[in-house]
């Protein structure tokens, strides 16, 4: 599958998404934010990339946080995994968060996140009185214990 991409200013040099090892299921997504990003403990920030996709239909690029990012400066994505539809062409932006104690500051061209090509499939909602039973039926939180 081919994914689009286009830069919204071409003139900046920041880094496409791309595959670090020849088999990794991520993309990492860098910062094109020319000026640094501090993001203040226990806050969030919107990091621009600078691109926009045109994600094939029938397909979602979801947004992951980077575990480097998290083991070491407790930086993450508050509503992983974040979602962009195939029908969205405005500009990727990075909700970038910092669970830590101490400031954490985002560079140009810096990873910031990972992004993932996913297939989908949208479900026709039919309303029913009766749904299937099953071994578990409505055991929820918890049920299976420890």
């Amino acid at each position: 599958m081919i994914l689009k991409i286009k830069k919204i200013d071409e003139k900046l040099n920041n880094p496409l998404p791309a595959y670090a090892t020849e088999h990794a299921s991520g993309m990492d997504v860098t910062s094109s934010s020319t000026d640094d990003i501090v993001i203040d403990p226990q806050t969030t920030m919107l990091i621009p990339t600078n691109l926009i996709l045109e994600i094939p239909i029938g397909y979602e690029a979801q947004i992951r946080p980077r575990s480097g990012l998290a083991l070491k400066h407790n930086i993450g994505i508050l509503n992983s995994p974040g979602t962009i539809d195939a029908d969205y062409r405005g500009e990727l932006k990075i909700l970038l968060t910092n669970f830590g104690k101490v400031p954490f500051t985002v560079k140009f061209g810096e990873r910031i996140a990972q992004m993932v090509i996913c297939s989908v499939v949208q479900a026709k909602i039919e309303i029913t009185d009766e749904l299937s039973e099953t071994s578990r039926s409505s055991g929820g939180f918890g049920h299976t214990g420890k």
